[in-house]
């Protein structure tokens, strides 16, 4: 993260009215303290996401997304952390400091080295209009310019130094070796990475240009080159075409992942303009949940060859892991020899629609690959085909999806649902929200289930009304009690008090992306029932006594361990009368 200053952030969410922010872009309906929607990140007919004024705080109980406004605009709008600070400063009519050091260089070099490719992606688009070759190679294949315009297409000529000689009047020698638009060969002088090529700018969430990718307007290899991995660009995580895809529909509900650039380009210029593609990469994690932050229903282009049913196969095994309940993934095969681009033009975009209507689902996908890659006729085919089963399903959220196609994984390898899920194994660390939980509980249920520890209710109370700390009395003792959670009690305090005029939000921005944040995340999901709230002092009070005799506890028992060892001082003796007295018989 840039560094931007704590008491910014503390300021700007108090500044921030989340149910103005969150209604912008999602319908919300008044219900009580709280507002209702469906929720925009899991497609659901029945409302389960609520936003908290009060709290700032928004959760759905389907899907389990929650957080702040900060996190709203980074899970919706899909930015980065410093990108939603600055969204929320610009509604908010503020200036967004840096403090000084490493991280303003950093973020200074960032900007720059987006300049810069901001820059080449206007020289690139200008080059077009004045090479009459490139525009013909467009044509050719069908382009008109309003899709070369909306795509900002560019072209760079097969010159050495064309863009160096462009740029360098604003950037250093050095920013653009840094951008990757640039290159060298050892010790030599640099000279542009693209040259020859049809100019595809990839661009961010925020439709900036973060990177390139370049065909070769002849013959040649390679035919394809992308921009390097750089500070700005990371193939891993972006995607060709998301940016225009959600600027065309901003309310997208399938997107198209195909393999090439021009594939993207073709079939937005028969109107289907929901396809991405990634960048010369096999299908990340990354990528998946980029995607699923935006649409619930992917449909994976394939070639039907070989090659393409085994790139089909990797994008399975990538896809498992994040495959929660409400999210769906079909695969499409397309006919020999044909990619989206030949096929749309012959079939039309119908032809198309009408073949992504019939994909086929991940589970069927799964199912028929193991059966194909092992002999389901020996008791040695299944149980390889139930082992490789277990590997790729052990890390699938749990959920209805899963729990099918295990009794369907169970059944091919001949054993019971329950022998098969005992060779599931542990599942490894995930970092992915919770799955689907049960409807709604009622605030008191949800207050019943926080009330399991004092630690957690007196949390949960603090969340809920951060104001509270201010009264409490002298809580020293607290931090020499061993009970678990008591030491993020401790940080709660000393931070509220520190910082009388906190919320609820800016609370939970001070553990951001920390085990302890997504623990008091879960914990502000709860609220008082509204004929209850006049008590909820009340229930901090009790929770801090609950504490306060487990401390009397524990201290009258170290004390009373070190008296059958030795003498105790006077003040311990002391100390250890009162005890006694206080002590609950």
């Amino acid at each position: 993260m840039s560094r931007i200053p704590q008491t910014f952030i503390d300021e700007l969410l108090a500044r921030t009215d989340i149910v103005e922010l969150v209604g912008s872009r999602v319908t919300l309906k008044k219900q009580g303290r709280e507002y209702t929607a469906c929720c925009p990140f899991h497609a659901e007919k029945t409302p389960s996401f609520y936003v908290t004024p009060q709290k700032q705080f928004y959760h759905c109980f389907g899907c389990g997304a929650h957080g702040t406004a900060i996190s709203f605009l980074m899970e919706y709008d899909n930015m980065e952390f410093v990108e939603a600070v600055e969204e929320l400063a610009r509604r908010a009519g503020m200036d967004v400091p840096r403090e000084s050091g490493p991280g303003r260089r950093d973020s200074e070099d960032f900007q720059r080295l987006i300049a810069a490719q901001e820059a080449a992606a206007a020289h690139f688009t200008d080059n077009l209009r004045h090479h009459p070759e490139a525009v013909d190679y467009l044509k050719q294949r069908g382009l008109t310019g309003e899709i070369a315009r909306d795509y900002r297409l560019g072209f760079a000529p097969n010159v050495r130094d064309d863009l160096l000689r462009t740029l360098s009047g604003e950037f250093e020698e050095q920013e653009l070796l840094s951008a990757g638009l640039a290159t060298r060969r050892d010790s030599g002088p640099p000279y542009d990475r693209f040259r020859g090529r049809i100019m595809f700018p990839i661009r961010d969430s925020r439709g900036r240009v973060v990177g390139f990718g370049g065909r070769l307007l002849g013959p040649g290899d390679p035919k394809y080159l992308n921009t390097p991995e750089t500070p700005v660009f990371h193939k891993g995580q972006h995607l060709y075409g998301l940016y225009e895809a959600r600027k065309a529909s901003p309310r997208l509900e399938e997107l198209l992942v195909v393999e090439g650039y021009m594939d993207v380009i073709a079939l937005a210029q028969f109107g289907l303009r929901n396809a991405v593609a990634t960048l010369g990469t096999a299908t990340t994690r990354d990528h998946l949940e980029r995607l699923f932050r935006v649409v619930p229903h992917l449909v994976f282009c394939f070639d039907g060859d070989r090659a393409g049913r085994e790139a089909a196969w990797r994008a399975l095994e990538q896809t498992l892991p994040v495959m929660r309940d409400g999210r769906q993934v079909r695969f499409l095969f397309l006919p020999e020899g044909e990619d989206p681009d030949t096929l749309v033009r012959r079939e039309g975009p119908e032809g198309l629609q009408a073949r992504m209507r019939q994909a086929r689902p991940l589970s069927d996908v799964l199912i028929d690959g193991l059966r194909q890659r092992h002999d389901a006729g020996t008791r040695e085919g299944r149980a390889a085909l139930g082992a490789q089963a277990a590997r790729l399903i052990r890390d699938m959220p749990e959920g209805l999806l899963r729990a099918q196609i295990i009794n369907e994984l169970a059944q091919l390898a001949s054993v019971s649902t329950d022998q098969f899920e005992r060779g599931l194994g542990p599942r490894a660390p995930d970092d992915t929200p919770a799955p689907s939980p049960p409807p709604r509980p009622s605030p008191a249920t949800r207050r019943q289930r926080l009330e399991i520890t004092p630690v957690r209710l007196a949390l949960s109370v603090l969340l809920d009304q951060p104001t509270l700390a201010q009264d409490l009395g002298d809580m020293h003792w607290l931090e020499h009690l061993n009970t678990p959670g008591v030491k993020v009690l401790v940080q709660v305090l000393e931070t509220l008090r520190q910082n009388p005029h906190l919320t609820t939000a800016g609370l939970l921005e001070r553990w951001r992306d920390s085990e302890t944040g997504r623990h008091l995340l879960k914990l502000a999901q709860w609220q008082p029932p509204p004929s209850q709230e006049e008590a909820v002092p009340k229930l901090l009070q009790d929770a801090l006594g609950r504490l306060r005799q487990q401390y009397i506890q524990q201290r009258t028992e170290a004390l009373l361990a070190k008296a059958s060892r030795a003498a105790l001082s006077d003040d311990e003796k002391v100390e250890l009368k009162t005890l006694l007295i206080r002590k609950p018989q």
